[in-house]
């Protein structure tokens, strides 16, 4: 081999190696060494988050999930984004479960049973049923309630914020609200007139979590 020809294979050779190394990189990457550790996903959630938000996400592709009859259209993408998050999540099957929660909610406060809203509702509400059972039962009154029928419940809002699911819903219902004080006696109420009462109640969730249950944060009622 001459001298020339040597010296022209050594260049190829040296510019064939540049090239793969930039392959590679483009390729693999560099560290830089401010990467995330793998399991930064899940520093701020809470002890029983089993799997971080993104995780969930990318399980899930993108679909057009079905609403209740009746939802307001601009509601269809805050809920598909907590059904990405949520893959358990499904609108309807929601408001049917929100609707036996109603229930059961509103019962366990007539009745003064603490023990049958405790894990329905937030902690901060569950302080303030108890705060309002203690004052009824310190003033000698009983209630005499009874949800008549659910005429019709819808869902007035919806939001993904972080890796929280808040859910917004209306209950038209017709209920007889009695008061009796501790000889009997009718304070307030009828127990033949039932009244139209129309509450607003938000329940959330950390879509993150292995409890699959939604908790009752917020409670309203509207005229």
């Amino acid at each position: 081999m001459s001298d020339g020809n040597w010296w022209v294979e050594i260049v190829f050779l040296a510019m064939l190696a540049g090239f793969i190394a930039l392959r590679l990189v483009s390729v693999l990457g560099r560290r830089t060494g401010h990467e995330n550790p793998a399991g930064d996903a899940f520093v701020g959630g809470r002890a029983e988050v089993a799997r971080p938000v993104t995780a969930l996400r990318d399980a899930r592709s993108p679909e057009v999930v079905e609403l209740p009859v009746g939802t307001d259209p601009a509601l269809q993408s805050p809920l598909e984004a907590i059904a990405q998050a949520d893959p358990s999540f499904e609108p309807i099957r929601f408001v049917e479960g929100a609707t036996g929660a109603y229930r059961m909610i509103l019962e366990a406060f007539w009745n003064g049973d603490e023990a049958a809203f405790t894990g329905l509702v937030s902690d901060e509400l569950a302080l303030q049923f108890k705060q309002a059972i203690a004052e009824r039962q310190a003033a000698g009154h009983v209630l005499e309630n009874k949800l008549v029928r659910i005429d019709k419940v819808g869902i007035e809002n919806a939001q993904l914020s972080g890796s929280m699911a808040e859910v917004t819903l209306r209950f038209d219902a017709d209920l007889i609200a009695v008061t009796r004080d501790k000889d009997g006696n009718v304070i307030t109420g009828s127990l033949s007139d039932a009244a139209p009462t129309h509450d607003v109640w938000t329940f959330s969730r950390h879509v993150g979590s292995t409890d699959p249950n939604w908790l009752l944060i917020e409670t309203d009622d509207v005229v």
